[in-house]
């Protein structure tokens, strides 16, 4: 079954099997979404964060790596098909989701692709040895949108808690959440091509953000609470410590027209020694708007 991620579906998938992890945190219990595609040695697919973020963002990479992989495809907790808790969103929990994630669901896997934040989490993985893999890691980024911005940690932590706040909160994220909105962020940093903006695609997108709980995460994640990295220093160490393992092999793909800030970011990552890289002439959304090149630049990587 071949399924386009512009195709508009009341509830899209990858044409796989969705299952479901029942995962247990600080005595909550929570379920995450996930998707199996394809046979073979098992490469998990971890999502960017974004207000819209969805496993599907990755379909067309997981149809081209189903030919010859497992593909696990992972709907990240308060986003996607996954549960939206009013919890404390942090990067702590991230980093435990996923540890448990690949011990309980996708064990020793043979490679893992990790988008936007999703790539730091993914070092983090690899450099506590919990991962001896091939690491593609597509316009990797680590700092959330007000970080980026130099938005000062008192405004970051004041919005994040206005946005729980049943009423004031509900307005806000609604007028962020906005088809119109959302078209401009699309515009502005997430894809290249205006004319994949369609209306049935902005309101598959829409859709996303209007599940109940769903402005929690993403609020933590623009506000910078969901940062992988505390800084450019963590990035490139946690990253130097990877590739220092032999059994590991990391490669990144670049965003040319990613914004300035997270461009400069990605590069500093590629010019690290043991890190081989490529570049799409994509921005922060290439994984998806590019999503056959870099499924076909993904297949070479870990098939090699």
């Amino acid at each position: 079954m071949t399924i386009s991620p512009y195709q508009e579906l009341a509830r899209p998938t990858l044409g796989g099997r969705v299952q479901h992890y029942d995962w247990t945190y600080q005595g909550q219990t929570v379920t995450i979404a996930y998707e199996t595609s394809g046979a073979g040695p098992a490469v998990l697919l971890l999502p960017a964060f974004s207000t819209v973020s969805t496993r599907v963002e990755l379909a067309q990479i997981a149809q081209v790596l189903a030919s010859e992989f497992q593909v696990v495809a992972l709907d990240w907790l308060g986003f996607g098909d996954s549960d939206r808790p009013a919890c404390t969103y942090e990067r702590s929990l991230y980093q435990a989701l996923l540890k448990d994630f690949v011990q309980n669901c996708c064990s020793q896997p043979a490679g893992v692709l990790a988008a936007g934040h999703g790539a730091g989490y993914a070092l983090h993985l690899a450099q506590d040895h919990l991962t001896q893999s091939r690491l593609l890691l597509v316009a990797p980024t680590w700092k959330g949108p007000f970080r980026a911005m130099g938005a000062p940690g008192w405004l970051a932590t004041g919005l994040r808690n206005l946005v729980r706040m049943p009423i004031v909160g509900s307005a806000l994220y609604g007028a962020n959440t906005h088809p119109a909105f959302l078209k401009w962020m699309y515009q502005r940093h997430v894809f290249v091509d205006e004319t994949r903006l369609t209306p049935a695609f902005m309101q598959q997108r829409h859709r996303i953000t209007q599940q109940s709980g769903a402005r929690f995460a993403p609020a933590a994640f623009v506000t910078a609470a969901l940062d992988p990295m505390c800084d450019r220093n963590e990035w490139l160490q946690t990253a130097t410590a990877v590739t220092a393992d032999p059994s590991n092999s990391v490669r990144v793909i670049l965003a040319d027209k990613a914004p300035p800030k997270s461009k400069a970011e990605m590069q500093a990552l590629s010019e690290l020694p043991g890190i081989q890289s490529d570049h799409l002439p994509g921005s922060l959304g290439l994984y998806e708007e590019y999503g056959a090149e870099v499924g076909a630049i993904a297949l070479a990587h870990f098939q090699s």
